[in-house]
């Protein structure tokens, strides 16, 4: 035996590993090994006599206790005692066996503020373990994630009583009501069953995650309304990412300054048409029999986004501004003097154009009719941080990652060179099934909203995204892959500069029946507004595809319905499409397809995709070229690449972590 050799008890085979399973006395743990020496001719149990008959060896399921030595007491001395003849000295009795001795013992709620050494007699039961404190233990996030801050949000009215601030916050709330004159007292209606509401607590933070203010909503119980007695329509349009993406790369190239509004209680200035009743909130005492009736819009109503939008809306269309029929959150005012833009997301609101008197007047209008925050130049809008240099618009999510990655509860520091592996191809049967997908689908729900500016996990997120309904243990540990990724990718932003011209270009591609199980096309492409991408996607298409030039013309067909939209978009910013826009293709058979009406036993049963490319071709609306497939940018959305074609794309991208230079146009 070798010096790292551990003496055990040998307790039998184990079920589960390869080897012997043995008792180890000195650590107290049991151990499994297959290099194993038996020393059959000497017992664990020996004595300087042999056992008698009378007296059994003790069975091995009765340990022998670990021996403790307690530092503070003194060792006794040696006791001399006269010699004997070993035969005459009668065997030592066996040793008081216990098969748990160790005790536990809670620690105390009130923690000791000094560190007191253990007592002698703190040993006479053997060691002493101390436990967490059961007031410090926490309720679980109800996602399972660990908790992110130190400042807590209240869950009920009578906690946030407890604290200032959030009192302060509830009594801004109900004067914010009454100036807006939300509701009226009135008795309640017979026939008339009142809602309920509730107060709602939220901590707003700053980019940089420092705490901006305590804002408390009072919130309607909406599920609580019935359709056609209380509400009719609830649609209300918001801004698309794509949109505000464009918007920004529109302002850069027309070097335009863009301002970032916000609108105070925002739903409160929506004019409701239904009659809907309300119990008093928590903290406002009514007579009996009485209710609030509601006059304005209330968060938390079924019709409350669309009442405060056509609200909006008729404010600025009678300040001259008219409704984008493309994006109807935009909206467009055109002058002698220049071009002004309003792009609205419920209560955000971003204001740019080359005409600033009109600007300001505009502005100044808005604060007149709601209680409005200039929040001067654009920074932070929607979870984007955005940075304005000389150079042009830097976009990013760098806090919303670090709260992700803080969310999913990662313990360790690696990293991922790229967000999936090579030749990866799931499947639904994959790994067992996780007992709780909640942290799962709410990690690719973030990942989804993380893609608004990280194209490069764009083709990671929608294999994610497929298993949602059931996902597995295999999914989670490549959704964790991408997280990884993200870990050392936390700064990269998406740069938009002021050199590049506004002229649209586009790469589509498709990858031929890549799903393993039903055998469908996935779809990629990304458009380019001057040197950066204003969109992309990537998606797996709805039919099977009999071919790959068959995949390749389904994917240019959603490539130029996207294409004719963003060119209706930029008419809208003033951006001038004359010419073509130039879409870049790796298939010479489905480029022959769109020009020409041939092979139509081959066509026939895709003729309307050929025929709606074709046709846009024909109207000049788009360019089909074709692209070696080492230049296709498109096909970054379509399945997973090596670390080099990785990086290489990212580039092309205009994705980095400082100021780069602009990548040429291939």
């Amino acid at each position: 035996m070798t010096a790292q050799s551990v003496e055990c008890v040998f307790l039998g085979y184990s079920l589960e590993h390869k080897g012997y399973r043995c008792y180890d006395p000195s650590a107290r743990r049991i151990r499994f090994s297959r290099d194993v020496t038996f020393l059959e001719n000497k017992p664990y149990f020996h004595s300087s006599t042999p056992p008698s008959s009378c007296n059994a060896p003790p069975s091995f399921l009765f340990l022998p206790p670990y021996d403790f030595v307690n530092p503070h007491e003194p060792t006794p001395p040696p006791v001399s005692t006269p010699s004997s003849p070993p035969e005459s000295t009668p065997p030592p009795p066996l040793p008081s066996v216990t098969p748990f001795p160790f005790h536990y013992r809670r620690r105390p709620r009130a923690p000791s503020s000094t560190t007191t050494p253990l007592l002698a007699d703190d040993f006479s039961s053997g060691s002493h373990y101390n436990l967490r404190d059961r007031s410090a233990i926490q309720i679980p996030d109800r996602y399972g994630f660990p908790t992110a801050g130190v400042v807590c949000e209240p869950s009920s009215y009578q906690e946030a009583l407890q604290l200032p601030a959030w009192r302060d916050a509830m009594s801004a709330e109900l004067q914010a009501l009454h100036r807006t004159g939300t509701w009226e007292i009135v008795p309640l209606p017979s026939h008339v069953v009142p809602i309920t509401c509730k107060w709602v607590y939220k901590l707003k933070t700053k980019a940089d995650g420092s705490i901006e203010r305590y804002k408390a909503r009072l919130v309607a119980r909406g599920f609580q309304q019935s359709h056609g007695r209380d509400y009719e329509e609830t649609f209300a349009p918001v801004a698309h990412m794509t949109t505000v993406r464009t918007l920004i790369a529109v302002a850069a190239s027309r070097s335009w300054k863009i301002s970032q509004m916000d609108v105070k209680n925002a739903f409160l200035h929506g004019d409701l048409q239904e009659d809907v009743y309300m119990h008093p909130p928590p903290g406002v005492q009514l007579p009996s029999g009485y209710v609030c009736h509601l006059r304005r819009a209330l968060y938390g109503l079924k019709q409350a986004p669309r009442a405060w939008f056509a609200r909006f809306s008729s404010v600025v269309i009678a300040a001259g501004f008219t409704p984008s029929d493309h994006d109807p959150a935009l909206f467009v005012h055109t002058s002698s003097r220049g071009r002004t833009l309003i792009l609205l997301y419920v209560d955000d609101m971003l204001i740019t154009g080359d005409d600033p008197d009109y600007i300001a007047f505009v502005k100044a209008r808005l604060c007149d009719q709601f209680m409005m925050s200039d929040l001067g130049p654009l920074s932070y809008f929607l979870g984007l941080e955005v940075e304005s240099t000389a150079a042009g618009y830097y976009l990013s999510q760098a806090k919303y990652i670090r709260d992700l990655l803080t969310r999913s509860g990662l313990t360790d520091t690696r990293t991922a060179a790229t967000p999936m592996e090579l030749h990866l191809h799931l499947k639904s049967s994959d790994g067992s099934p996780l007992d709780d997908p909640t942290r799962y689908r709410h990690l690719v729900g973030s990942l989804v909203y993380l893609t608004a500016t990280r194209p490069d996990i764009a083709y990671a997120v929608h294999i994610l995204t497929q298993f949602v309904s059931c996902p597995t243990t295999v999914h989670y540990a490549h959704l964790l892959r991408v997280l990884r990724y993200l870990r050392g990718t936390a700064s990269h932003r998406l740069f938009y500069a002021t050199s590049s011209p506004p002229t649209l270009h586009a790469y589509s591609d498709a990858t031929w029946a890549s799903d393993p199980v039903d055998r469908r096309s996935v779809t990629g492409y990304c458009i380019f507004l001057g040197g950066s991408p204003v969109a992309w996607k990537s998606k797996r298409q709805t039919a099977v595809s009999r071919s790959s030039a068959e995949s390749e013309l389904r994917a240019l067909a959603t490539t130029t319905a996207e294409i004719i939209w963003l060119r209706w978009l930029l008419a809208d910013f003033g951006v001038d499409s004359a010419h073509p826009t130039i879409l870049r293709c790796d298939n010479t058979s489905a480029i022959q397809i769109a020009n020409n009406p041939v092979k139509h036993e081959l066509t026939k049963h895709i003729g309307v995709d050929a025929s709606f490319i074709r046709s846009h071709c024909q109207l000049s609306t788009v360019d089909l070229q074709y692209t070696p497939s080492e230049l296709q940018l498109a096909d970054f959305f379509t399945k997973a690449q090596t670390r080099d074609q990785h990086q290489f794309h990212v580039f092309k991208l205009n994705v980095s972590d400082s100021v780069i230079s602009q990548p040429p146009l291939v």
